[in-house]
């Protein structure tokens, strides 16, 4: 009997419209590229999503291509903004505390504790004159100065990149759009739980508030 071929495994994010050459499009001047919760907790082997069991060779890949993007970045003159959730116990809010209760995880909610070393970032490290956020929330806008230091640098296009698709790279891409910033989603430069996660938060944030592209793209463009 003939052996079996191989099958190409092809990822289902590919098949959703990209913007091939986003070019003018995220011009440097008026670019920042956002760097969203690429943090131990949701990143390290060691956070607290690896320790419930998630995989996280996804995750692994998408700080590989956020760590060139960033460079990239800093090469064009491109702003980067990091953002990171940093909580305390009081702080934790009281819809937040309430809905893990109902869903039957209390406690679940204690996640990059303010000196637990959860809050760090992973692999990725601001720089002096960067954007760093600090937020309780999913959206990077929520309770910050996002908008205004964005507007400040003269800044009207965000390249979205982070974790997670589904979570906070979601939840700030759509309070963007309600801010007035065109916004392109990274999609090989975020990641997710859960494969379908990924691509069905694609798939809402492509039909609804913005455009999907490539860590290549990007790279290529702000390198022209």
């Amino acid at each position: 009997m003939p052996e079996a071929a191989a099958q190409t495994v092809i990822d289902p994010a590919t098949a959703l419209p990209h913007v091939a050459q986003p070019g003018a499009m995220i011009a440097p001047a008026r670019t920042a590229l956002v760097v969203v919760d690429v943090q131990v907790d949701f990143a390290a082997p060691h956070g607290v999503v690896a320790g419930y069991g998630a995989d996280m060779t996804e995750s692994d890949k998408a700080v590989d291509r956020i760590e060139d993007l960033i460079a990239a970045a800093r090469a064009a003159g491109v702003t980067v903004a990091f953002m990171r959730v940093m909580t305390r116990p009081e702080s934790d809010s009281q819809a937040l505390k309430t809905w893990m209760a109902r869903r039957g995880s209390p406690g679940g909610e204690a996640i990059c504790r303010i000196g637990s070393g959860g809050e760090d970032y992973w692999r990725v490290a601001p720089r002096p004159g960067d954007i760093e956020i600090a937020k309780l929330a999913y959206s990077s806008f929520h309770g910050t100065d996002l908008d205004m230091q964005l507007r400040a640098r003269g800044i009207d296009t965000l390249v979205m990149t982070g974790l997670t698709t589904d979570c906070c790279v979601d939840s700030t891409t759509r309070d963007a759009f309600h801010h007035n910033y065109h916004t392109f989603v990274v999609s090989d430069a975020c990641a997710a739980a859960e494969p379908d996660l990924h691509v069905h938060a694609l798939k809402a944030m492509a039909q609804h508030c913005s455009l999907l592209t490539t860590s290549a793209a990007v790279v290529g463009a702000w390198r022209a």
